[in-house]
């Protein structure tokens, strides 16, 4: 099975149910998705396929129509994207655990919505978990970012 990750593309044998969270982390030997809960509650794991966010814990890797990108990929060589900006500029992480996955839920959803209010922003990141507790920061960091990208 083939599978485009951060823009590199990996052969790898696994069985078609394998969750892509697990294909990336074993096959693959990315660390950055995590997995927190295995029940799509979290948002630990959350990584684009096509720049859509999606919960990969949950994902077969069979079902995977199009590029994954993780939070590796999300920025380029030259710059961070806007949200990892946002995400240092706040000092969001504190234990770091969910931190990936907020910042690729954060992008794709600023990806389409780039001037959202503190009701929407609350809403799009709500499947998000954060065990800190540092959502007004995740918040702060969501509308710097939205404000960045407007600008760019």
């Amino acid at each position: 099975m083939k599978l485009t990750v951060d823009g590199q593309t990996h052969e790898i044998d696994v069985e078609p149910n394998m969750p892509l969270l697990w294909a990336l982390r074993d096959e693959i030997g990315l660390t950055d998705p995590k997995f927190g809960c295995g029940m799509a509650q979290c948002g630990a794991c959350t990584v684009h396929i096509d720049g859509n966010a999606v919960k990969s814990c949950v994902m077969p890797v069979s079902a995977v129509q199009g590029e994954v990108t993780t939070i590796q990929g999300l920025g380029d060589a030259d710059a961070l994207h806007a949200v990892q900006q946002a995400w240092l500029d706040h000092q969001v992480a504190q234990c770091g655990y969910c931190q990936a996955g907020q910042m690729m839920a954060a992008a794709s959803f600023l990806a389409k919505n780039n001037n959202p209010s503190e009701e929407e922003i609350d809403a799009a990141m709500q499947s998000n978990l954060c065990r800190c507790g540092t959502y007004p920061r995740i918040r702060q960091a969501v509308k710097s970012a939205a404000s960045a990208m407007r600008e760019a």
